[in-house]
């Protein structure tokens, strides 16, 4: 009795070392087993990176929201643009064609944001440069950036007002801005 208990740890030790064999032989396979995306897709990629350094420092949606986004296309367009005398003025803006700098193999960015406010006739009411920076790095060149910008005028006369917003590229000296026009309807 004592040799079948034995025997039966060896084969069961034996299964074992056995089955850990394989499933590590099997990983190894899996990981040395890559499929590549397709040549179509490697040129679509080739072509975009062109596209977007073509491009030069631009934005494909730049909104005010209700609340701060959470994330890359994770925002509430604002349903409209007149705004209370305390209310905070939350802004998304999705930039595109900045330029990114390379260290070993990790890609950087980095964006500047600054503004004006100003009155119908252009009168400067409050301005500040480089309020914010939006900088990263990474194996991968990050395209998909969230700027979501919180502003906070108290005082502000009922009346028509502009937000202008400039970013820049520290990295490829570039510059872009938007103006988003707004109302002020008094206190809440």
């Amino acid at each position: 009795m004592v040799a079948v208990r034995h025997a039966s740890k060896q084969i069961v030790s034996a299964v074992l070392v056995a089955g850990g064999l394989i499933a590590g032989s099997a990983t190894a396979f899996a990981q040395s087993d890559t499929v590549q995306p397709s040549e179509a897709f490697q040129e679509a990629l080739a072509a975009f990176d062109r596209a977007w350094t073509a491009s030069g420092l631009a934005f494909t949606e730049v909104t005010f929201t209700e609340g701060a986004a959470t994330g890359y296309g994770q925002y509430i367009p604002r349903g409209n643009t007149v705004f209370n005398d305390k209310e905070a003025l939350t802004v998304y803006a999705e930039p595109v064609g900045y330029a990114f700098s390379q260290d070993g193999s990790t890609y950087s960015y980095e964006l500047t944001a600054s503004f004006k406010l100003l009155n119908l006739s252009g009168q400067v009411l409050a301005e500040q440069e480089n309020f914010a920076t939006f900088a990263g790095s990474g194996r991968t060149k990050k395209r998909e950036l969230s700027a979501a910008l919180t502003f906070q005028f108290s005082g502000l006369p009922v009346g028509e007002y502009k937000l202008e917003t400039r970013f820049e590229d520290e990295i490829g000296g570039n510059q872009s801005s938007f103006t988003l026009p707004f109302s002020v309807n008094g206190t809440n």
